[in-house]
């Protein structure tokens, strides 16, 4: 089971605990590569996500390390991994399984590319892990809950199996919609950044709050 305190969003003394980073010893941050502008989506696409932190990895003492989980595991293209019964460390403890739309059950490959995920970090030595949320396998903050194709979408509060992998590694980890740590992080690398005073992480937000009923 991984600690709910490596979350960073959930635990901001988590981004006190990084070292210092500096030009000649950059952070490295693992990153999910449709975010780094990989075609390794389902599609063969980044989503259009490439480039959308492209400011933030421009900053000197911070260096991105790209990583697709869902395609060292499945391939792509691919059919769309959800996970069913659980979240992603329900998965890498055999309670939960992930299905494809056609219900073709993707869960041995899902659990493959996550382990690559892992050795992919721990061979750079990465410092901690930005990811897509709301994905099956990169999620940090909140999964499809099944089928993501259904007339009404379900989500619940989780994490994917990769983020899921690299928790229990002891690699801390953000969403990319998680504004309000991602500018922390920001001043660390940058103490002249001045923080956006409205940005919120995705669990702060109207629609997390409203729709899992969170104050």
């Amino acid at each position: 089971m991984y600690s709910a305190a490596m979350r960073m969003p959930h635990d901001p003394s988590a981004i006190d605990r990084l070292r210092p980073p500096s030009p000649e010893e950059p952070w490295r941050v693992l990153l999910s590569g449709c975010i780094a502008g990989l075609p390794c989506g389902v599609d063969g696409t980044d989503y259009g996500f490439g480039g959308a932190m492209a400011a933030f990895f421009a900053l000197p003492g911070v260096v991105a390390v790209p990583f697709c989980p869902e395609d060292a595991g499945l391939g792509t293209p691919r059919g769309w991994p959800d996970i069913h019964g659980g979240d992603g460390e329900d998965v890498l403890a055999g309670r939960a399984r992930v299905l494809d739309p056609d219900g073709a059950d993707l869960t041995a490959g899902m659990i493959v590319g996550a382990e690559a995920m892992v050795r992919h970090a721990h061979a750079h030595a990465i410092d901690f892990a930005v990811l897509m949320d709301m994905s099956g396998a990169c999620a940090t903050q909140v999964i499809s809950d099944g089928s993501r194709f259904v007339e009404e979408r379900r989500y619940r509060r989780g994490v994917g199996v990769a983020a899921a992998a690299l928790l229990r590694a002891g690699f801390p980890v953000v969403s990319q919609r998680d504004d309000r740590t991602l500018e922390r992080l920001r001043v660390r690398l940058d103490p002249d950044h001045v923080v956006d005073a409205a940005a919120e992480d995705h669990h702060e937000r109207a629609w997390y709050r409203e729709y899992f009923g969170t104050t």
